[in-house]
């Protein structure tokens, strides 16, 4: 039975979510990919720290958007943009939101 695998990491889900919802939150992430506050500030974490993701704050909430111009961090996919692994998922989800989702 293969019900106890992903095919997608934990950081990789975060990056899939935010190409197709652009400007989401925490509190959506949590939600939606059933993972504590604390674990999504972790991975957001990383993947700010990687180049990935923007941040904009709106108030006393941060929204986040995929950054399609930063290279994958795995040693064997370095040559390959995000662009190429989500650019169409974010395409869909927001074709007109500029740099981080074109």
């Amino acid at each position: 039975m293969l019900d106890n695998w992903y095919c997608v990491s934990a950081h990789g889900n975060i990056l899939v979510y935010i190409a197709v919802h652009p400007d989401c939150t925490i509190k959506d992430l949590t939600e939606a990919l059933f993972l504590t506050p604390r674990t999504v500030w972790g991975l957001v974490g990383d993947l700010r720290r990687a180049g990935m993701l923007d941040v904009r704050r709106d108030g006393r909430e941060n929204h986040y958007l995929v950054n399609l111009d930063a290279y994958m961090t795995h040693p064997g996919l370095k040559t390959l943009r995000l662009r190429d692994v989500l650019g169409e998922l974010s395409h869909k989800a927001s074709p007109n939101a500029g740099r981080f989702l074109a």
